[in-house]
């Protein structure tokens, strides 16, 4: 509620993001919403590990 109170002050006067606890269950929420940017950090923080080997590289 804080944050579609804050995009409607702005009334696109000033850009907005929203950042911090999005996932994707909720992004769509925050898009009616209508901030123009967000960031979610679940990009890195909270993504599979992927373990790559660098032992069978060979020079070219």
């Amino acid at each position: 509620d804080d944050m579609k109170e804050a995009v409607r002050l702005t009334a696109g006067r000033a850009e907005t993001e929203c950042s911090g606890n999005v996932t994707k269950e909720n992004i769509a929420k925050l898009v009616d919403i209508g901030v123009d940017y967000i960031s979610s950090g679940a990009l890195t923080h909270s993504s599979p590990i992927l373990d790559l080997s660098l032992k069978n590289l060979h020079a070219v």
